[in-house]
């Protein structure tokens, strides 16, 4: 008996679990309801609603995707959004951002991770000794806060220890407030200035960043550290959180954990000049391909030709941009 041949009709296919077309139309989900993301762990979302007080926990929907959600982010939910112990609301809807703190993990690396969302403040925190103040990191939070829309603040701790003035001096002709927020320090013009704004708090390691959320809002409990005898702080906050402000006024601090390092990866030094109006203008004239750092190596950059306090502008934001080149680990 010859043996039979087989061809391709004979076998037959089943379709895979993720053949089915899937239909374009996604849900308007118009009865959702929006409030604020503060905190984000491992695929679940803290949200409080507008005119809540406490969270509500969230997963992201599946037509969002991948779509990255993050602490300050402005969201919208459906489902059981009453908030009750062991219901899961649904992140259906993301806001567009009014600011973005971005940061890559150095300055080769083309990923970039949001810090925070929607902040229209970014305090730098910093300590004038133990350990000492470290420019280079004040300057690229700077640069940070200005290409991603928030308005920075220095403040800096540990004041008891040393005179901070030589180094608040570095920054003033960048028109950057600078408050001194030690223990012994009243925090009166500060509570003024973020009081009813959504803050980050940004800060390396050891610089008593968690001590001044707690004097900021007393009921946070962020766990604070010492610094080592080699001068390296311990990581105390691991997750980025919102906190409500106490009083009338209102407003967020969003504490975020301890930084390693601050890369600028995605930042232009055109970006940075950009942001000061008075050097924007002249720039525009500047060589094509002009870094805008002066002699020798931009020996025709305009910025060269202003005077008064924009020349002096000039000199902290070509330190700006020295420090843009310049990769910082501080770990």
């Amino acid at each position: 008996m010859a043996r039979r041949r087989y061809d391709e009709s004979d076998v037959k296919v089943r379709p895979g679990k993720g053949s089915r077309p899937r239909t374009k139309n996604r849900p308007e989900h118009r009865d959702a309801l929006f409030g604020m993301v503060v905190t984000k762990d491992r695929g679940r979302w803290g949200v409080v609603l507008d005119g809540a007080t406490d969270p509500v926990v969230c997963m992201r929907a599946r037509e969002l995707g991948r779509t990255p959600i993050e602490v300050g982010d402005r969201v919208g939910l459906v489902g059981d959004t009453s908030g009750t112990p062991g219901t899961l609301a649904r992140i259906v809807k993301l806001a567009e951002r009014t600011s973005v703190l971005r940061r890559t993990a150095d300055d080769t690396d083309p990923y970039e991770r949001i810090v925070v969302a929607n902040a229209e403040l970014l305090l730098i925190v910093c300590a004038v000794a133990d350990p000492p103040p470290r420019a280079g990191f004040v300057e690229r939070s700077l640069i940070a806060a200005f290409v991603g829309g928030l308005r920075p603040v220095l403040c800096l701790t540990k004041t008891d220890l040393a005179d901070h003035r030589s180094f608040a001096a570095e920054f003033a002709d960048l028109h950057v407030p600078v408050l001194t927020c030690g223990v012994n320090d009243d925090l009166g013009d500060l509570l003024d200035l973020i009081g009813g704004h959504t803050s980050a708090v940004i800060g390396h390691s050891g610089v008593g960043k968690s001590t001044l959320v707690n004097r900021l809002v007393p009921q946070a409990g962020r766990a604070t550290g010492e610094v080592s005898e080699v001068g390296k702080g311990r990581h105390t906050s691991t997750q980025s959180v919102a906190l409500r402000l106490p009083g009338e006024s209102g407003g967020w601090i969003i504490d975020t954990p301890g930084i390693r390092s601050f890369g600028l990866a995605h930042v232009e030094a055109d970006t940075v000049v950009g942001v000061f109006e008075d050097l924007a203008q002249v720039a525009q004239d500047c060589p094509r391909g002009c870094t805008h750092m002066g002699p020798p190596a931009d020996p025709e950059c305009r910025l060269d030709g202003l005077d008064g306090a924009s020349a002096r502008r000039v000199q902290a934001v070509r330190s700006l941009l020295s420090a843009l080149r310049t990769n910082v680990d501080w770990d």
